[in-house]
């Protein structure tokens, strides 16, 4: 079966779930097509946030078996995005100063993907071992000298690697926690893994940006939950671990950056962000009612933006095949009518079809080449800057850039 449907809360078991948003069938985002595969049926799968008002965890309903999304076709690959790089190199020299880690430390990463962050740790002769489930990035990792696991890391896991000895000094997980099926078991697995004296970095978007600001399009398949400050504390306080400190980060429209110990006392950081979130009401299903509401007046403008814009005769592409472009369009009813092209810096991106709208993707050359295009929407928003640096050419020749979140509007500067 490709999908299953929970009936309770990933995070706590309660029976109760409230609906906040319903997408109605969408396709798998990195699920690119071939040439081929445009005559079979393509797999759509219902897209559904709700809320558990047990343990403040927002979550989808619906879980595509794992194996499906992180298959050997699968197209992602970190070190793409230069900002992304920089962003997780600047983590590690700070943790390896910090934690004052050396050749006797060990660092482990979940989801390492092509080994873009443990290279950092490598380099500096401190021993590491990447887990990923994704044969086409832990390959390339490999080849950079990361030792790395090719299986989803889970409970099993942790308990065989604390068996061969392996205790981490620093447990990365960027953008995983959200991906996890088995949520209770990927956090205790940290728990085993973790050093007594260790620290796990959990990088993840913020509910509440995502909330606030209309960040629709970073719900997909692949993120089955969305947190909060106080749904990490309750999670990880529910495994015997602290939530001891964190920071609010740009990355993605709005990330948390989430330290997590054994012991300790939550920071002055923690205890700052969960009263917040007590006065927002983050922790009752109010908070989220509106959302829906939003997501419909943003997805209304920017069809009839981008509508307006092909009526006078403009020509229109897209830049990014990402996750939150393959939802940003089929949500919207956005496709070839509105979009001539979409393009992509990923070389594995290039020559297949972007999922759902069936748009071809492109090296971003064709942006220069005749005729060019008049607009270019950001599909991939959150990197809007690096993307406009690249693309510094395109925008000395006229070309204006559309930015779609938190509500559509024509970037009138020629430069960043």
């Amino acid at each position: 079966m490709m999908y299953t449907t929970i009936q309770t809360c990933r995070g706590c078991g309660h029976d109760t779930l409230h609906e906040i948003l319903a997408f109605g069938n969408m396709p798998l985002v990195n699920g690119l097509l071939s040439e081929a595969q445009l005559s079979e049926p393509e797999p759509k799968v219902p897209l559904t946030v709700v809320f558990c008002p047990a343990c403040s965890l927002v979550q989808i309903r619906e879980t595509v078996a794992p194996e499906v999304l992180f298959n050997a076709e699968y197209p992602y690959f970190s070190s793409v995005s230069d900002a992304w790089v920089a962003h997780c190199r600047d983590n590690a020299l700070e943790l390896i100063e910090t934690r004052r880690l050396g050749p006797g430390s060990h660092v482990v990463e979940i989801a390492s993907n092509d080994g873009y962050l443990l290279k950092n740790y490598a380099e500096r002769g401190i021993a590491v071992l990447g887990i990923d489930p994704a044969s086409g990035p832990a390959s390339v990792a490999r080849n950079r000298g990361i030792p790395t696991r090719e299986e989803f890391f889970c409970r099993e896991l942790a308990q065989s690697l604390s068996a061969e000895g392996l205790r981490a000094d620093v447990i990365h997980g960027n953008n995983v926690l959200a991906h996890v099926a088995d949520l209770t078991g990927v956090v205790d697995g940290i728990r085993i893994l973790l050093a007594d004296d260790g620290v796990a970095v959990i990088e993840a978007p913020y509910v509440r940006d995502l909330i606030d600001h209309g960040e629709f399009d970073t719900v997909y398949h692949e993120h089955l939950c969305y947190f909060s400050v106080t749904a990490v504390a309750r999670l990880m306080a529910k495994h015997g671990l602290v939530l001891t400190d964190v920071r609010r980060i740009p990355t993605h429209g709005g990330s948390l950056r989430m330290y997590v110990q054994r012991t300790g006392r939550p920071s002055a950081a923690v205890e700052q962000l969960l009263g917040e979130e007590r006065e927002l009401g983050v922790d009752r299903v109010d908070f989220y009612e509106s959302f829906a509401a939003r997501v419909r007046a943003i997805q209304a403008d920017l069809r009839a933006l981008l509508g307006s814009l092909k009526a006078r005769g403009h020509r229109i592409a897209g830049y990014a095949v990402s996750a939150k472009g393959t939802i940003l369009l089929n949500s919207s009813g956005i496709d070839g009518q509105l979009l001539d092209y979409v393009v992509d810096l990923s070389p594995h991106k290039q020559g297949k079809i972007m999922p759902g709208v069936h748009l071809r993707v492109h090296d971003p050359g064709k942006l220069l080449q005749s005729p060019v295009p008049d607009y270019v929407l950001l599909l991939a928003w959150n990197f809007k800057d690096e993307i406009m640096r690249q693309q510094q050419e395109y925008l000395n020749r006229g070309g204006r850039f559309i930015v779609p979140i938190p509500a559509p509007r024509i970037l009138e500067d020629s430069t960043v």
